[in-house]
C-alpha cells in the first residue's frame, strides 16, 4: 500500500513535469514555424494528452468492458470542461479568440450532441462509430485548412520575457519527452490510485467514473494550467477543446469501429452533464471572449456537485 502511495506521487510529478516541457516545446515550435498556438493546442497537444483516454478506452473495450470505455470518455470530457477550465480560469482568466468560440468549440458541442444521441440507447454500433470517426477527419481537415489559409493569428513570442530561441529539434524533443511523461505518469496514477481505492472497498463503478476519468484527464489539467500561467491561453483552451473533440470523435470512433460498445450504467444525468458542461463553456466564452475567475468558480463547483451525486448514487445503489 505504501508503494502505491509513492507511485501515485511519482505519477503526479511526472505529469506536472511533462506538461511543463511539452508546453515549452509546443510554444517554441509554434513560434518558430509561425503556426498559430491554437492549432498546436487543437492537434498535437490535444492528441498527446488524449493518449491515456485512448489507451484505457481501447483496452477496456477489447477486454469486454466497453461501459468503462464510454464512461471514461464521458467522465474525461466532463472533467476537461468543469474541472480543468474551471481551475485554470481561477488561476488565470482565459482569453478565447472569436475563431475558437465561433468555429472550434461548436465542433466539441456537435460531438457531445452526437454522443448523447448515440449513447442514449446504451449501445454504440459500428455505423455510429464510423460517423464519429468521420467527424474526426473533418475536424482535422478544417483545422489544417484554417492554418494554411492564414485565418488564425500566428503564435507570438512573449515580449515582456525575452528568451533564447529554441531550435526545432529541441522543441520536438521537449514535446515527445513531455507527452511520454504525461502518458506514463497518468498511467501510474490510475493504476495505483485504483488499487488503493479497491483495497479500501470502493466500487468499480466509482473507480471508473472518478479515479480513471480524473487520472486520464491529468495531462490536460497540468498542461492547461501550466500554459495559462505562462500566458498561453490559446494553447490552454485549444488543449481542452481539442481533447474533447478527440475523445468523442477519435477515441469512441476508433474503439467503436474495432468493437461495438455497450454502455450500461451510463445514465441520462452523465450524458446531460457532459452536454451541459460544453454548452456552459460556449456560453461563458461569448462573454467578452474570456472565461473569468467567477465563471471558473462556477465550473469547479459544478464538478464538486457532479462528483457528490456520483458518490451518493453509487453508495445508495450499493446498499439498496
Amino acid at each position: 500500500m505504501l508503494l502505491n502511495f509513492l507511485l501515485v506521487i511519482v505519477g503526479v510529478a511526472l505529469v506536472l513535469w511533462g506538461a511543463d516541457k511539452m508546453t515549452d516545446g509546443a510554444v517554441a515550435l509554434a513560434t518558430k514555424m509561425k503556426i498559430p498556438e491554437i492549432v498546436i493546442g487543437l492537434t498535437i497537444v490535444a492528441i498527446g494528452t488524449s493518449m491515456p483516454e485512448f489507451v484505457v478506452s481501447l483496452m477496456s473495450a477489447l477486454s469486454g468492458r466497453s461501459a468503462i470505455a464510454v464512461g471514461n470518455v464521458l467522465g474525461s470530457n466532463i472533467f476537461n470542461v468543469l474541472l480543468i477550465v474551471g481551475l485554470t480560469a481561477i488561476v488565470c482568466p482565459m482569453v478565447i479568440s472569436k475563431n475558437t468560440v465561433k468555429k472550434d468549440i461548436p465542433f466539441a458541442v456537435a460531438g457531445s450532441v452526437l454522443l448523447f444521441i448515440f449513447a442514449f440507447d446504451t449501445y454504440i454500433a459500428r455505423w455510429e462509430a464510423a460517423v464519429l470517426f468521420a467527424g474526426f477527419i473533418a475536424f482535422m481537415v478544417y483545422t489544417i485548412r484554417q492554418a494554411k489559409n492564414g485565418n488564425l493569428e500566428p503564435a507570438a513570442a512573449d515580449d515582456n520575457e525575452p528568451k533564447k530561441e529554441m531550435p526545432v529539434w529541441k522543441a520536438l524533443v521537449f514535446m515527445v519527452l513531455g507527452i511520454s511523461c504525461l502518458v506514463f505518469g497518468s498511467d501510474l496514477f490510475v493504476d495505483n490510485a485504483s488499487e488503493i481505492a479497491a483495497a479500501w472497498g470502493v466500487s468499480q463503478a466509482i473507480i471508473g467514473l472518478t479515479i480513471v476519468a480524473l487520472g486520464t484527464s491529468l495531462p490536460e489539467l497540468a498542461t492547461s494550467i501550466v500554459a495559462a500561467r505562462k500566458g498561453q491561453s490559446a494553447l490552454a483552451i485549444g488543449n481542452v477543446v481539442g481533447s474533447n473533440v478527440f475523445n468523442i470523435f477519435m477515441i469512441v470512433g476508433i474503439t467503436g469501429l474495432i468493437s461495438p460498445m455497450q454502455a450500461e450504467g451510463i445514465t441520462m444525468v452523465d450524458l446531460g452533464v457532459m452536454l451541459g458542461s460544453i454548452l456552459a463553456l460556449w456560453f461563458f466564452s461569448f462573454t467578452k471572449y474570456k472565461v473569468e475567475r467567477w465563471e471558473g468558480v462556477v465550473l469547479t463547483l459544478s464538478t464538486v456537485a457532479y462528483m457528490s451525486w456520483l458518490i451518493y448514487n453509487a453508495v445508495t445503489g450499493a446498499t439498496a
